[in-house]
Order: structure tokens, then C-alpha cells, then sequence
């Protein structure tokens, strides 16, 4: 992946929700609205219509990857297990959160190497490549560098916390230590909140449940904005594990402070 496949990957976000997402933006009746596996998840057409474009244009651009959208997935969980070995595999999230950003990540073998995280409404993409760096770039071409916020006592940071799919007794622990932060919220669209945390606007991420769609391209943002992050038990994120966990930090040991702040019992 090279700094130009990412801006073709923008330009087929863009080009999808210019297509699919901003026509039904606001505009989708009951029946285009469908719960998957509960009332809080929900698919709507305007999400399987830009995975279509959006994987129909990936297959071109790239010929012979691994495409696992989630809302394929979701029909053939089986398809998850093609991203450990494929050459070359993308995860889509089109519409995220049935919110508003819609997110793929470019996996190598098993590693995030590139993602886009795009925002049809300020149409801009959020964009990283291993090893390069992380930025925003606009529809004209102009790139803005992300940097994550500098670090802080755990009583001024505030951020994300997801805390809905922990299981129990670690929500409650959870819920009952977030006072001890200097604030927290949970906006149930992962890819707006990466945007945040790579861009500075917030100090730190906690999610339990990790599909790769919906952390893939954040995790990879992240990283390359100069943040750290691990799973609640210390080990590395990988796109192939969908539990145990993550934490996002400005840095290792602003990590650490909110893992003990967070999981450990009063």
C-alpha cells in the first residue's frame, strides 16, 4: 500500500457516499431499517448499499483481495476467518454505528497496513499507512497531520468509554470508577471516536467488543498518530481477535494509569 492507493481509497469512500449515504441521509423510512441481532443493531439499506459500491470498486482497484464487509459478515461469519493468511484483505465498515463514517482497513497476512476513516458530512478522510503517519485529508487534496493529545493525570483525561458489551462484573466495576476520570462519554460510533482521540480532541478510547471492521482502521489511525494501545490483559491488537479488549492512550504509561484507574476494584 502507498500513499497513492490511499488516496484512491478516499476517492472510493468519497465517491460512496456521495452515491449511497448522503441521499438517504435523513431520509430512510421505517422499512429501509432492519434490526440484525437486537433493537441497538441495526442495518439500513443505505449500509448495504455502499458496501456493494465499496467492495465492487475495491476488487477493481485491487484484483485477487479478500473483501469482509460487515454487513456480509454478518450473514457469513466464516468470512472472518480469511483475514489471518490472506495476501491482501480489506475490512468495510460502510456506514458505521448506521451513523454517518464510513471506514475500511487495508490487512497484510494478519496486520493492519493502511485504513481510511471518511466523513461524508465534512467530506474529509482520516487516513494512515504503517509506518508513515496519520492525516486528514480534504476532497481538494490538502493534508493536515494527527497527532494525539499529550498526556495527563487520569483525573484530566477524558475520552470514550464503551461499555455496553462488558460482561458482568466488569461493566459495573467499570461504570463505577469512571467519576475517577475527568470525564467520559460513548458516542456508539467507534469510527468518529478514533477520529477524535488521532486528531487530539480527547485523551483515550476503552472498547470491549472488537469486530475488525469497526477497529481495524481506528486502531491502525491511532497508532499512527502517535498513540498506544494494548488489550485490557497487556497483549498486542490484532484484526483477527474480536475480544479482550482495548484500551487507547496518548502513551504507554497514560495506558497503564487508566487500565488500574478502570478494571481495578475499589
Amino acid at each position: 500500500m502507498t500513499a497513492a492507493d490511499l488516496s484512491t481509497l478516499a476517492a472510493i469512500l468519497r465517491d460512496a457516499a456521495r452515491a449511497e449515504i448522503l441521499p438517504r441521509f435523513r431520509h430512510l423510512d421505517a422499512a429501509a431499517v432492519r434490526h440484525k441481532t437486537g433493537p441497538l443493531d441495526l442495518v439500513t439499506d443505505a449500509d448495504e448499499a455502499a458496501e456493494r459500491m465499496i467492495a465492487a470498486r475495491l476488487a477493481r482497484y485491487f484484483p485477487g483481495c479478500v473483501i469482509v464487509g460487515e454487513e456480509a459478515a454478518s450473514v457469513d461469519p466464516s468470512l472472518l476467518g480469511r483475514l489471518a493468511d490472506a495476501e491482501l484483505a480489506f475490512v468495510i465498515d460502510p456506514v458505521d454505528g448506521t451513523s454517518n463514517n464510513a471506514s475500511p482497513a487495508a490487512i497484510r497476512r494478519g496486520e493492519v497496513v493502511a485504513s481510511a476513516i471518511h466523513d461524508p458530512i465534512g467530506d474529509d478522510t482520516a487516513l494512515a499507512l504503517r509506518g508513515e503517519g496519520a492525516w486528514i485529508e480534504a476532497a481538494d487534496g490538502c493534508r493536515v497531520d494527527l497527532h494525539v493529545a499529550a498526556a495527563a493525570p487520569v483525573g484530566e483525561m477524558a475520552g470514550n468509554v464503551s461499555w455496553r458489551f462488558m460482561p458482568e462484573p466488569q461493566r459495573t466495576i467499570v461504570c463505577g470508577n469512571l467519576p475517577r476520570l475527568g470525564g467520559s462519554w460513548d458516542y456508539r460510533c467507534a469510527a468518529h471516536e478514533y477520529r477524535m482521540a488521532a486528531a487530539g480532541h480527547c485523551h483515550f478510547l476503552v472498547f470491549n467488543r472488537l469486530l475488525p471492521w469497526d477497529h481495524a482502521p481506528g486502531w491502525l489511525l491511532h497508532r499512527e498518530a502517535g498513540g498506544f494501545s494494548a488489550r485490557f490483559d497487556r497483549s498486542p491488537y490484532r484484526p483477527t481477535l474480536t475480544d479482550g479488549g482495548l484500551i487507547c492512550a496518548p502513551d504507554q504509561a497514560s495506558w497503564e494509569a487508566l487500565r488500574e484507574t478502570l478494571l481495578a476494584r475499589k
